[in-house]
């Protein structure tokens, strides 16, 4: 396959430097320089884990910072939403008292419905992310609670809101907020200094999305990919850099669609428009092909993302980068 790029993030493969940063009282940022993140809440009788790491043997690293602040029990993990990328580490948290594996019922239904295809392409897009993965148990990362809308957790005198404010990244993004300490896990409705992956969004709504995060006032954001966020300007800039890259990527796709050209001249277009402004952030030449496809999609009345499997990813990536 002769590619003016390389497929994916195969070329991806320097090792990342991990910061493990305190954001409040309660609230903890496991952060890799644009690498997935994870974050940590620690209550009064337990700690909560928000989104996993992609392997049981990633997690490892996770659970050994968590173990030098405290020695609580990791009962609850959260979805933020269904990738493997982000939910296959969950086994790794098993023998740290993990009770209960919380997600959204629309992640639940997107697992049901595409669970395995995921995981077979997002394996295939990620090399260096799925270290061990022979340690991720076969089949999928289940949820054991799964609720709509709202979900409020008491740990201890803590109170975490599990919170359904829209979709944007998928269908089923959930936010993790303390509102006593003004901090927010976005999971990838925010990025920072890393490219919104789109191949499963819902680019019409996501803005609203980001403004309905807004409107709570968060003090410290933790994003999906890019450095914790703390104070009113750091999280503007976070919530404001997502919102332009998604605004101004679908805007393009749209008139190119709207004027009957092609995908991949769409693509070609789109990726020329957004390159000055965007493409220094992490993973733009691997997210780009899956955003412009579903934003073409959605823009040509697909209102619901389609199922990406290995073989569709490099189909699509011969047709626009071949």
């Amino acid at each position: 396959m002769t590619t003016t790029k390389t497929f994916a993030s195969h070329a991806d493969l320097e090792e990342k430097k991990v910061s493990f940063v305190q954001l409040s009282e309660h609230a903890w940022a496991y952060t890799a320089e644009g690498d997935p993140n994870t974050g940590i809440i620690i209550g009064d009788d337990a700690v909560m884990v928000i989104d996993t790491q992609a392997t049981p043997a990633m997690a490892q690293d996770v659970v050994r910072r968590i173990r030098e602040v405290t020695d609580k029990p990791i009962k609850y993990v959260l979805m933020s939403h269904y990738h493997a990328v982000r939910v296959l580490g969950a086994e790794g948290y098993r023998a740290e008292g993990l009770e209960h594996i919380i997600a959204s019922q629309d992640t639940r239904d997107l697992i049901v419905e595409r669970g395995e295809q995921d995981k077979a392409s997002e394996i295939g897009r990620f090399p260096r992310l799925f270290q061990n993965v022979e340690s991720v148990p076969p089949g999928m990362t289940w949820p054991t609670i799964t609720f709509s809308g709202k979900m409020t957790l008491w740990l201890g005198q803590l109170e975490v809101q599990l919170l359904q404010l829209g979709r944007g990244h998928t269908k089923g993004d959930t936010v993790a907020w303390l509102p006593q300490e003004k901090v927010l896990f976005s999971g990838d409705l925010v990025e920072f200094d890393a490219t919104p992956y789109a191949g499963d969004a819902y680019f019409q709504d996501w803005p609203q999305t980001l403004a309905n995060i807004a409107a709570l006032k968060p003090e410290k954001l933790v994003p999906g990919r890019g450095a914790a966020l703390s104070g009113e300007a750091q999280v503007r800039a976070g919530l404001e850099g997502t919102q332009a890259f998604v605004s101004e990527l679908f805007a393009s796709v749209k008139a190119g669609a709207a004027e009957g050209k092609p995908l991949r001249a769409v693509y070609e277009e789109t990726f020329a428009r957004l390159k000055p402004r965007y493409g220094h952030w992490v993973i733009f030449n691997h997210c780009m092909p899956f955003d412009v496809t579903r934003a073409y999609d959605e823009a040509s009345g697909i209102a619901d993302p389609r199922i990406w499997t290995a073989q569709r990813d490099i189909e699509m990536w011969q047709a626009l980068e071949g």
